[in-house]
């Protein structure tokens, strides 16, 4: 069986957390995932959605540093692990971890892009094909790089990975927004991190969520702290993103499409009041006519016999008249 083409798609996610039993459950209720222990390693969780496995949720291993952050780790698909990770390190890049193998996952690697975001690299036991259109629900449907070069970071990405440069969409103030994607498909952006904007350059995933504005409301709610609040962007989607309260980054982004159908959603109590209201009438008109009905008999009869009544009189006292005339032209 032909080997199913992995290079350069974002085929895994990972949260590297210091609180699994909370991440599970805020991220259940955001995304609707399903959390189930994998078989292999019960003590790693795999995230679920309707399509299939998306994502995993491990501990932050103890023998790391205390202020090492909890954060969401992007792997890349590649059928060459030690071959990409020796090109990134000759193009400016560094290793975190040496490619190995994990039995039932693959083989991988963790390194850093020249200007210090983290990434991963792997070559999937499992790998499915991608599929058509946008991603479903609960699949990462976005990743954003924040860093202090864009272009620097975008060649070396795509020198890896063969992306493409789609488009760049020059955002003010923010600089140059670059659009990148492989297969004909958009896959993510880069752009220069803001002055204010705190932290190391970083990779931000985005989940596919039913509304990016009740998801944000709901992230509030259970505990996160607010990246940017809920905003549309060009073409319409919506997106916001935060901090979880195991303290990673992420987002959630709900499509153009599937913000318009709140309004209809309002709509369909008035729907149901105006077919009571048509119904009413339509019943009322009903006995209005049997009535009608009814009345225009009684009246018919009605007619017919006072006129029937009243002529007799009428005719008895013409004849009186004409009676009384004769009588009077005799005695004359």
């Amino acid at each position: 069986m032909e080997a199913v083409d992995v290079r350069g798609r974002f085929v895994w996610h990972e949260l590297m957390t210091r609180d699994v039993p909370a991440a599970k459950t805020f991220y259940s209720k955001l995304t609707g995932w399903k959390t189930i222990p994998w078989p292999l390693d019960p003590t790693y969780t795999v995230c679920h959605a309707d399509s299939g496995p998306v994502a995993g949720i491990m501990q932050i291993p103890a023998e790391l540093p205390s202020d090492f952050p909890p954060h969401w780790v992007q792997y890349i698909g590649t059928r060459d692990v030690d071959g990409i990770a020796d090109a990134a390190v000759r193009a400016g890049g560094s290793l975190v971890k040496a490619p190995s193998d994990m039995q039932g996952a693959g083989r991988y690697a963790v390194l850093r892009d020249p200007q210090g975001a983290a990434f991963a690299i792997i070559d999937p036991e499992n790998a499915r094909p991608e599929a058509e259109g946008p991603p479903s629900l609960g699949n990462f449907s976005w990743h954003e790089l924040a860093t202090t070069d864009n272009e620097a970071a975008f060649a070396f990405y795509s020198a890896l990975f063969g992306w493409d440069a789609l488009r760049r969409m020059d955002m003010g103030p923010v600089g140059v927004y670059l659009i990148f994607g492989s297969g004909g498909k958009e896959r993510g952006g880069m752009y220069i991190r803001p002055a204010d904007q705190s932290g190391p350059p970083s990779w931000l995933p985005y989940v596919r969520v039913p509304s990016a504005d009740k998801g944000f409301a709901g992230a509030m709610a259970s505990g996160a702290r607010e990246l940017f609040a809920t905003m549309e962007v060009p073409g319409g989607s919506r997106v916001a993103a935060f901090m979880d309260p195991t303290g990673a980054a992420v987002a959630v982004h709900s499509l153009a499409a599937e913000v318009a159908p709140a309004k209809p959603a309002k709509s369909k109590p008035k729907a149901k009041t105006k077919a009571k209201a048509a119904v009413k009438p339509a019943a009322k008109k009903k006995v209005v006519k049997k009535a009608a009905k009814k009345a225009a008999r009684k009246t018919a009869k009605k007619p017919a016999k006072k006129p029937a009544k009243r002529a007799a009189p009428k005719a008895k006292r013409a004849a009186k008249k004409r009676v009384v005339k004769k009588g009077a032209r005799r005695k004359k």
